[in-house]
């Protein structure tokens, strides 16, 4: 599904050229779960960029089923990122002023928007918040939030789900609920989920690890008995951070 062929990515910064990646190799299958991990500046969130259509390569190709990606034009990117990826921050990026409902619906608006409450309803009840649809983001956990940032990015059902730090900041318990979930879209939904972060004790929630240091990819092994948490549900009283 995802392939990155000796790809390098160099910033121009004033009159210096800094080369973020410097031939990175890598390709992640339909239905995985894969943490890409690696300290700050390691390259990792470049990574994430390009894969997520966000950034596109200074060489090499990239693949995204079959269809080489660098070459296309910001419309087309600004396609790919709206029907085949969802992202989930750190920061959540909730509207304080609108619902978790209303928050969810927002990727509706630009593009097909037939049936958004049912949609959105659904996507909520996936992550266990369906009874708390109309709270607005300062009613909500921490962890109740990046639940409806989840729900947000599978509203419009995308077949990848890139998730940047999505425990940075949480509790433990919190967290677990968010690895929960991601682990059961993987698994129930068949989804491709892709988790960046900089915590081992995170990334040996997935089944893959590839690990990133100065722009290069230094080891990638599978993870060999990924622990398996239940995610949380819409009649159990959640806290968090």
């Amino acid at each position: 599904m995802i392939e990155l062929y000796d790809v390098t990515k160099v910033y121009q910064m004033g009159s210096q050229q800094v080369a973020a990646l410097n031939g990175i190799d890598l390709s992640i299958g339909q239905g995985e779960m894969t943490a890409i991990m690696g300290p700050s500046g390691s390259g990792k969130s470049t990574v994430m960029n390009i894969i997520g259509c966000l950034d596109v390569p200074s060489s090499g190709r990239y693949l995204l089923e079959g269809q080489e990606v660098g070459s296309l034009s910001d419309d087309s990117l600004a396609g790919i990122r709206n029907e085949k990826i969802g992202f989930v921050f750190q920061t959540y990026n909730l509207l304080p002023r609108l619902t978790a409902q209303a928050n969810v619906e927002l990727p509706l608006l630009y593009g097909n928007g037939h049936d958004a409450r049912r949609r959105s309803l659904e996507a909520l009840d996936k992550v266990g918040l369906k009874d708390r649809a109309q709270h607005r983001p300062t009613e909500l956990s921490g962890g109740e939030q990046q639940r409806v940032g989840i729900a947000r990015a599978l509203v419009k059902a995308p077949s990848i789900l890139l998730t940047d730090e999505p425990t940075g900041n949480l509790d433990s318990g919190s967290s677990m609920e968010i690895i929960a979930i991601l682990q059961q879209l993987n698994r129930d939904d068949g989804i491709t989920v892709i988790v960046v972060t900089h915590e081992p004790e995170i990334a040996a929630y997935t089944r893959r690890i590839i690990s990133v240091r100065d722009g290069k990819v230094v080891n990638d092994e599978p993870v060999s008995k990924p622990q398996i948490v239940l995610a949380p549900t819409n009649k159990e009283e959640k806290s968090g951070a």
